[in-house]
């Protein structure tokens, strides 16, 4: 029980990696606070973990949602230490100049915008308790970018750069933020990375990961438990690559 006593924010919680850390925090102690934009998402998982887990529908890119969000865990729970940046969005493999505009700024409102507003909102409150942990989730693709993803990957070099000028910036306050490189998992998010789902091409992602498997929710969410833990009191600025070895 890593986490008990600990309350937590996940944002994307419905679903995908952010459903594996919410499972994984609530079997560690935390009580759980599950945002996503989905509302039928959430409450499906929140409703399969019982009295620890609560859902709130929110657009991660709105300030407003994300007030809304903060607020409904102080309410539910009397507090908040955790935050996880979890809600993300792809693209689809193309050549860089070929993605469109709309497409872009909707990359940059979720996967970075939003850590900018929940930190807007977390942050004076972690700084008034002088405790307090983030983690974002970055990628892979911010340290070895595949072709054809190109403003994808920058958004999560972006997340990797801001999670450790975050930690640097926040540690006098008691205040820890990593982060965590998933590599492509059994998501929603897969076909998207991947244009297209078939044998062909799954095995051409596999081949690039040396354990010669795709990430699981779970193994995101056991790497979110203890980053998010005292077990790691001492680790802030990390962007934790779980891979299968295919940063190597």
């Amino acid at each position: 029980m890593r986490l008990a006593g600990k309350t937590a924010i996940v944002t994307g919680g419905g679903s995908g990696f952010g459903e594996g850390i919410a499972r994984k925090f609530v079997a560690e102690g935390a009580w759980v606070l599950i945002a996503d934009c989905d509302k039928e998402a959430g409450a499906r998982v929140a409703a399969s973990l019982g009295e620890m887990a609560h859902c709130i529908a929110a657009d991660v890119t709105v300030d407003g949602d994300v007030a809304a969000m903060v607020q409904a865990a102080l309410v539910e729970f009397g507090g908040l230490d955790i935050l996880v940046n979890n809600a993300g969005i792809g693209q689809t493999p193309q050549p860089m100049e070929e993605l469109g505009e709309e497409t872009f700024d909707r990359i940059a409102q979720v996967n970075m915008k939003a850590i900018y507003l929940a930190a807007r909102h977390v942050v004076p409150r972690f700084k008034q308790a002088k405790a307090g942990v983030i983690l974002n989730m970055a990628s892979t693709a911010g340290v070895s970018p595949r072709p054809n993803l190109t403003w994808y990957n920058a958004s999560k070099g972006w997340v990797i750069t801001a999670t450790r000028s975050m930690a640097a910036e926040l540690a006098p306050h008691g205040i820890r933020v990593n982060a965590l490189n998933p590599v492509a998992g059994e998501t929603p998010l897969l076909k998207t990375f991947m244009g297209e789902d078939t044998p062909e091409i799954r095995a051409k992602f596999l081949a690039s990961i040396p354990l010669g498997r795709f990430s699981t929710p779970m193994d995101i969410g056991n790497a979110a438990a203890f980053l998010c833990s005292e077990e790691a009191s001492m680790i802030t600025g990390v962007a934790l690559e779980v891979d299968g070895g295919r940063c190597i």
